[in-house]
């Protein structure tokens, strides 16, 4: 039998923690040692770790308790796999230098659901071919971040593999301000924030007579779970910071 792993939750009472802990219940390797309270103060969350003795730490909680929590990881020892977006591009660069450092495992994925990441994986192939894009991503009206982490993470892998053009008309204006969406490396990324939905994104391309439109579309919570079990078994065989799950997929 595999050796299993002890996993504590910070935001299990969330919408996406429950469902966390309904996996980690269905996984005999996976062993369920509690809840963080990520209202408490930090002393009162390290003695909790300290009572519970977690191998991972898995974080859906907000942008402004996940720093501390990474930090707090660092310190003992834990090993966390992070789905709360919001992190800063400099917070990032730190803790992949720090996590490097101390050799000790860590992902931060803006998104889990697999699809998502092909769906990532297809527009940086896409690109290379078909330059001009916008990306739209619609979420529920709850979510606190615009845009998301995985349209960030997609606008990343698209600059990194297209040269910056500007797009659209030379001289366009807005007669609203902001009708265009916001502007990343010369293309644009638009939020919707709507009751009803979950997480859904839409990478659209453009060329002389064609288009191209690459879709994800998660209906539920438990789309995200397959990789965050994928992400917990990984990051106790990782030395260092791992930014987006697309990493662990061939």
């Amino acid at each position: 039998m595999e050796q299993q792993i002890r996993v504590a939750v910070a935001g299990a009472n969330g919408r996406m923690g429950q469902e966390v802990v309904t996996m980690l219940g269905q996984d005999k390797q996976l062993v369920y040692v509690g809840a963080l309270d990520t209202r408490g103060e930090d002393e009162a969350i390290r003695a909790r770790l300290e009572e519970m003795k977690p191998d991972v730490l898995v974080d859906f909680t907000t942008p402004h308790s996940v720093y501390r929590h990474l930090e707090i990881c660092l310190q003992h020892g834990i090993r966390p796999v992070v789905g709360t977006t919001g992190l800063s591009q400099d917070e990032i660069q730190e803790m992949t230098r720090r996590f490097g450092e101390a050799g000790l495992g860590c992902i931060v994925a803006p998104n889990f659901a697999i699809g998502a990441i092909l769906c990532m994986k297809f527009a940086a192939m896409a690109a290379k071919y078909m330059p001009h894009v916008e990306i739209i991503e619609l979420h529920h009206d709850r979510k606190l971040d615009a845009p998301s982490g995985t349209a960030l993470k997609t606008a990343e892998m698209i600059a990194a593999v297209r040269e910056e053009i500007k797009q659209g008309h030379p001289e366009e204006k807005e007669t609203i301000p902001g009708a265009r969406g916001a502007e990343y490396e010369g293309f644009r990324i638009h939020s919707v924030r709507l009751p009803g939905m979950v997480a859904h994104q839409e990478v659209l391309f453009g060329a002389t007579g064609q288009t191209l439109s690459i879709r994800h579309d998660s209906i539920n919570r438990e789309s995200f779970m397959p990789g965050v079990n994928m992400a917990i078994k990984a990051v106790m065989n990782m030395n260092g910071f791992l930014y987006g799950l697309e990493h662990l997929i061939d």
